[in-house]
């Protein structure tokens, strides 16, 4: 056997196969500040030492874990927002176990490649399940998962792109990576607490940006779904924690300061239909008699099956009896027609969504304004796994002169902004009516819609927010915006904008101010409860 040696600072001989025995000489605040200049360039010590490493921390993480709360809380809030309760979930890297404790999963599974730290977890956490294994070596058979976490952990790999590319065989088509570490502009920074012993010394090696996690995500074939910034203040300070974690974190101007990135990403070769999908076009329909022979007539033929649902809705004219009318007419196609009890088009679009069969559903306004033929772009592009919510978009190609007036522009323009940023991703058109996604996919918006409320009465906002909370793909598909041929619009421009202002300050509650410091405790000790009451 060859023994591999290398200097060490104070004139010591560091020994790759006897690293242990290194650490403990130097202490880990100079074992952590030499791997920092001295990284090792082969795999096989590299892991050894920090296998080591980790097993020498793993009788001290909870008393650091303690000492730093408001951080750790915060880091389970946050990812609390990202990942459902009872889902399947990986962690790679999980170290004592808290995080993937806090996250409830439905199915828990903990790999880390220190042995002393799976042995610590599954001591706390009995209920899930750890695993001693080095992501580098990440290999779970047949094992697949709702969502896999790697929380602080990119700074430490030896290889992240490799890492990244064994998470494919852990994926369905439906799977999401949450991935976070520090920002760079942290690194003196945390340097310096561990100086001062307010931080354990953690030799991290990897600094890297966004934009260098976004191209090794891309380069391993996972596509991203939206990126955040999070934590001014990793400490609990009262009041002002609050004002800066929750709030100014998502200021401009404030956001590059934060201590944490955070990236959603999907795997991309995935497709997300096994055999053509059936496909259901809800239109919703009030005072638009004479536009009802168009849309049944131009609806193209789209998957397995396409069928048309009228969704009637108090119409002054004859919209119901041209509905009924046409349905019994094109006996080629599978038309039904119903009368909604409540107003509004996002009633409409809920009841035709309840009443839809298909396994795509897509939203067509009756106003023509989007031309039916266009249907077959939204689909092709959902089938193709492009994204998983397909918005269309209106500001691309040139208008009819009449089609938008200049303040719905505008207005369209700021709301596209204000969304991009409460979404995490860049939409150009917020309130296109044409909108398609998968029946599974609406239907965990459908059961989560109480975490917004019952707020949006067009449907628009209802459905994006609810995309971004369930890390929904948002992908646009431009169209051409026609100016409609017969009746009104049903829109009032300053009360409807005032309205969707409302919403969206609601929807910032709910989708950026969630990072707590507290939550995390709060929900530990509920989890705890009801794990020991009868």
């Amino acid at each position: 056997m060859v023994r591999t040696t290398e200097p060490l600072p104070g004139g010591d001989i560091r020994s790759i196969d006897d690293g242990g025995l290194s650490q403990e000489k130097l202490g880990h605040s100079r074992w952590a500040q030499w791997v920092r200049e001295t990284p090792l360039t082969n795999i096989d010590a590299y892991l050894k030492e920090w296998e080591l490493y980790f097993d020498q921390y793993a009788s001290q993480v909870d008393r650091w874990h303690r000492r730093n709360a408001g951080y750790h809380n915060a880091i389970a809030s946050l990812a609390r927002f990202y990942i459902p309760s009872g889902s399947r979930v990986l962690e790679v890297g999980s170290g004592s176990g808290d995080l993937l404790h806090a996250l409830q999963p439905g199915s828990g599974l903990g790999i880390d490649i220190s042995g002393e730290m799976v042995r610590h977890a599954e001591t706390k956490y009995p209920r899930l399940q750890f695993r001693k294994m080095a992501a580098e070596h990440l290999d779970l058979g047949q094992e697949q998962f709702d969502f896999i976490v790697l929380s602080d952990l990119v700074g430490f790999l030896y290889d992240i792109r490799a890492v990244f590319e064994r998470l494919h065989k852990v994926c369905h088509s439906d799977t999401k990576i949450l991935i976070h570490w520090y920002s760079n502009l942290w690194h003196p920074i945390l340097v310096l607490a561990e100086r001062l012993r307010l931080k354990y010394p953690q030799p991290l090696l990897n600094w890297t940006t966004v934009e260098d996690i976004q191209n090794l995500l891309y380069l391993a074939g996972f596509d991203i779904v939206h990126r955040r910034s999070h934590i001014l203040l990793p400490k609990r300070v009262p009041l002002l924690a609050t004002l800066l974690n929750r709030y100014l974190a998502h200021v401009p101007g404030f956001r590059w300061m934060c201590l944490t990135n955070w990236i959603v990403a999907r795997p991309a070769d995935l497709k997300p239909f096994d055999s053509p999908p059936r496909v259901s076009v809800v239109c919703p329909c009030r005072n638009e008699a004479g536009n009802i022979e168009q849309v049944v007539n131009r609806l193209p033929s789209m998957g397995a099956h396409t069928e048309l649902i009228l969704v009637e809705g108090h119409s002054k004219d004859n919209t119901l009896a041209e509905c009924r009318r046409m349905a019994a007419k094109a006996t080629n196609k599978d038309i039904k027609v119903f009368v909604q009890q409540g107003r509004g088009k996002g009633d409409a679009v809920r009841l035709g969504f309840a009443k839809a069969r298909g396994d795509i559903l897509m939203i067509l306004d009756a106003d023509l304004s989007v031309d039916p033929e266009d249907l077959k772009q939204f689909y092709d592009a959902l089938v193709a796994g492009k994204g998983e919510f397909i918005n269309g978009s209106r500001l691309v190609y040139t208008k009819d002169p009449q089609a938008m007036r200049f303040l719905n522009l505008l207005g369209n323009k700021f709301f596209a902004f204000l969304l991009s940023h409460l979404l995490g991703q860049t939409i150009k058109d917020a309130l296109c009516g044409t909108k398609v996604l998968r029946r599974t996919d609406y239907n965990r918006i459908a059961k989560n819609r109480k975490y917004f409320g019952e707020f949006d009465p067009f449907g628009d906002f209802d459905l994006l927010f609810g995309a971004a909370k369930q890390n929904l793909k948002i992908v646009e598909v431009p169209i051409r915006y026609r100016q409609r041929t017969y009746g009104t619009t049903n829109i009032s421009r300053f009360s409807h904008g005032w309205l969707l202002l409302r919403m969206s300050g609601k929807a910032a509650q709910k989708l950026l101010f969630t990072c707590d410091m507290t939550k995390y405790q709060k929900v530990e000790e509920t989890v705890e409860h009801e794990r020991l009451s009868p």
